[in-house]
């Protein structure tokens, strides 16, 4: 992924490389395409790029709280439940469960993102999205958005490569590696995995991911989208999915203690056992050429956010009723730019 600080880098794509992702060259019958303007970027970017402790590379400065859209939950710092409900008593059952003081202290209430509403996916760098637009996401770097839902982009399973020293220093045995003591790397983005194959090294994980959760939440972003939770595909098999869904649960622990709803990226195979462990939302790019965008409707109706790269797809996803008449839909360029680039595309149903 790219954030306002870091190289330029492209969108983060599962199997196809960014040489083969199209881009939107005219206005559709079927989408709104918004192409190049200047437009002002919103402040708060803060936090310097290179991590500062031993606490993990910080999260930016704090910035206006979003707006609470959508519906209220409350979760608790433990287990969660397919209704996204979670706390010291279960929702469906009525039953009392047992927590610790630290986790009942911890249930707070989290606000759920709007469903079916015009959204903006701003990995790459924050800018004042189109008039309408109810939903955001930004690197955790950035500001969110003063009365837009907004949701904090963090890589919750890989280094980023500016970062990558400051796991060498603070956390060699985090980061995965081969049977010759090299690390593990993600060739299509320099990204080292982190190494989430033993309980002890994914709670360790967590309490990093999970600092930058707190720095989420404190600057008033509502949600979390954790990124590559897909990375044991890339592992040549030192990980497998079983590590992925703990690591996931483990990270929705983090985020609910918060007040943050936590989001699915991408992995629609594992789409059952995370939303059994309290996962609230899904961004599902490129769902619409590998016919999965109805998995994930089907399991999250309504909040999905679709970003599709290609115009061709797009055009399917508006036109197929389960996606454009009930998902949000972007368009996005494959350096997911700002308006400021020459390469900058917005599109939407």
């Amino acid at each position: 992924m790219r954030d306002a600080r870091s190289p330029r880098s492209p969108a983060r794509r599962r199997r196809v490389p960014a040489s083969n992702s199209g881009r939107a060259a005219s206005v559709l019958s079927a989408v709104t395409v918004l192409t190049v303007c200047a437009l002002p970027v919103l402040g708060g970017c803060g936090g310097p790029d290179r991590p500062a402790s031993s606490a993990g590379p910080v999260t930016g400065g704090t910035g206006a709280a979003s707006a609470a859209l959508g519906d209220a939950v409350t979760t608790g710092a433990g287990t969660t439940g397919t209704t996204g409900t979670t706390g010291t008593t279960t929702a469906t059952t009525g039953r009392t469960t047992t927590r610790t003081t630290r986790d009942a202290a911890a249930a707070k209430a989290v606000q759920l993102p709007p469903r079916h509403v015009r959204a903006d996916y701003q990995i790459g760098g924050a800018y004042r999205p189109r008039s309408g637009t109810r939903l955001v996401v930004r690197d955790r770097k950035a500001a969110p958005l003063s009365g837009v839902y907004s949701i904090c982009y963090v890589n919750a399973y890989q280094a980023q490569p500016h970062e990558l020293s400051w796991w060498q220093k603070n956390h060699p045995t985090l980061l995965l590696r081969d049977g010759s003591g090299n690390e593990v790397v993600d060739e299509d983005w320099n990204e080292v995995l982190l190494d989430i194959s033993t309980d002890a090294k994914r709670r360790a994980i967590a309490r990093i991911v999970g600092g930058w959760f707190a720095g989420c939440a404190t600057a008033g972003f509502r949600g979390v989208e954790p990124d590559n939770l897909d990375s044991w595909t890339r592992s040549g098999g030192r990980l497998d999915s079983a590590d992925a869904i703990a690591m996931a649960r483990l990270l929705a622990r983090e985020a609910h203690g918060r007040g943050l709803a936590i989001g699915q990226k991408n992995a629609v195979e594992i789409t059952t056992s995370l939303r059994s462990a309290g996962y609230n939302f899904a961004v599902a790019e490129e769902c619409t050429q590998y016919h999965e965008c109805d998995d994930y409707g089907r399991a999250y109706p309504g909040r999905v956010l679709v970003v599709e790269y290609q115009q061709a797809d797009l055009r399917t996803a508006c036109a197929d009723p389960a996606v454009g008449s009930t998902l949000s839909v972007v368009l996005r360029d494959v350096d997911v730019s700002t308006p400021s680039d020459s390469d900058y595309v917005y599109g939407t149903c």
